[in-house]
């Protein structure tokens, strides 16, 4: 995947595509799949860039599903078994310990898991696993350290790796992420075709039936008027049959309301990813802008220091006019 490949260790290039991937959660069982390809593919140095882009993921996803903490969990073991044949140095030890803490102290695995991953980085275990939960007098599983439930000593909103030496706040539950899933673009467009096929607000037709119903059948005051049976029986018919034609007309007001909401909640959500992107687009926009600007100035330089140098084919000749240096025969030449 090509935006695993320019994903860097910097925080905003890691949010970014971390961003993007939960945007597209619904396909999270092939971008974990080939987020796991790419780690093994990927060069040592930058193999802790992968294990902090899936922290990241698995964090600020949390809130609306638990899909990609699953998928995760399924190759952790073997990233981190990977990890450790790599022969990895102190500081990868050491950041990758910090992120199996960071999970254990949010309960993003239970024991059993931790202690797979410890293992697989051959890390000593810090507590047994847990095979089963005490449970107190009333049959209650107890809270365990480490579950969600703990009183947490950070942010709900932050969560702090370390990324090459120097220590970073990567946002967890992040709030420009929507509460709920934001539409896909197709999504999007069938939502507004649906609403565009069920306008009943628009059904001309139906509104001249209704406004065309006889005043006696919505005025009750006109019953008085009725003077025989036959009469009473026509106001029957023509009172069920306005039923019907309003009580029908009314559902389909109620549908098309019900999906004006349904799409301005998704248009709305739409808006605000796309605002994100937007955002993200305009940020990376002014970095490479200025990157291009340093390397047209260097261009600049270098064409001017190439204009400054001497064209040696333009040199004069230095031997013009002048004998030739003598030959080391001629330098021995013993005289007569």
């Amino acid at each position: 995947m090509k935006k695993l490949a320019e994903c860097n260790n910097s925080t905003q290039s890691i949010q970014t595509l971390s961003f993007w991937l939960i945007h597209h959660r619904k396909h999270h069982v092939q971008i974990v799949k080939t987020w796991y390809k790419e780690l093994l593919r990927a060069k040592d140095s930058k193999k802790l860039t992968f294990m902090y882009l899936a922290n990241d993921v698995i964090q600020n996803s949390r809130k609306k599903g638990p899909e990609f903490g699953k998928e995760f969990a399924v190759v952790l073991g073997k990233a981190f078994e990977h990890l450790s044949s790599i022969g990895y140095d102190e500081k990868m030890k050491s950041s990758l310990g910090r992120l199996l803490s960071i999970w254990d102290e949010r309960g993003i695995y239970d024991d059993l898991q931790l202690t797979e991953f410890k293992q697989a980085l051959l890390l000593p275990p810090t507590k047994p696993p847990l095979k089963r939960a005490k449970t107190d007098n009333n049959g209650q599983a107890k809270k365990r350290k480490g579950s969600p439930n703990r009183e947490r000593k950070k942010s709900e909103t932050e969560v702090t790796v370390e990324v090459d030496g120097t220590v970073e706040t990567h946002v967890h539950l992040s709030p420009r992420t929507p509460a709920t899933d934001p539409p896909e673009p197709e999504e999007l467009v069938k939502a507004l075709q649906e609403l565009e096929g069920n306008l009943a607000s628009a059904d001309e037709v139906v509104r001249q039936k209704v406004s065309q119903l006889p005043r006696s059948v919505s005025d009750i005051t006109l019953l008085e008027e009725i003077q025989d049976r036959s009469a009473a029986e026509r106001l029957n018919v023509q009172v069920t049959d306005a039923m019907t034609l309003i009580d029908g007309y009314n559902a389909r007001l109620t549908r098309e309301v019900e999906l004006r909401k349904k799409v301005t909640v998704m248009l709305a959500e739409f808006l605000q990813v796309q605002k994100d992107l937007l955002s993200q687009a305009e940020q990376a926009l002014e970095e490479y802008t200025d990157k291009l600007q340093k390397v047209f100035a260097v261009r600049h330089e270098l064409k001017t220091h190439i204009r400054n140098l001497p064209d040696l084919t333009r040199l004069p000749d230095v031997t013009h006019g002048l004998s030739p240096l003598p030959s080391a025969g001629d330098l021995f030449k013993i005289p007569n």
